[in-house]
């Protein structure tokens, strides 16, 4: 049986801060690494809390390519405009 690590999380991050990465994330979509981002953030905080941040967005709001660059893949308008589409609607299997 694996056995599940839990990583000790030395300082959860306040809902000001999860969004100022995210603007930063969208600003600089694709351009920065996880370094080069935090590096890159218009105010400094703690490298624990960014990767905390990061380890949440990631698949729900950005991804990670074979570089490692971040980039931004949330666009919620753009999937309800597609979903509304019939044709693209997927089909049931028999």
């Amino acid at each position: 049986m694996a056995e599940l690590m839990l990583k000790k999380v030395l300082r959860y991050p306040r809902l000001d801060t999860i969004l100022m990465v995210e603007e930063a994330i969208k600003k600089f979509d694709g351009e920065f690494t996880k370094k080069q981002l935090w590096q890159h953030l218009p105010k400094q905080m703690m490298y624990q809390t960014f990767c905390v941040i990061i380890d949440y967005l990631y698949g729900r709001k950005i991804s990670i390519d074979a570089e490692g660059k971040i980039g931004w893949i949330f666009f919620p308008e753009i999937a309800r405009k597609y979903s509304a589409r019939h044709d693209l609607a997927w089909e049931k299997r028999k």
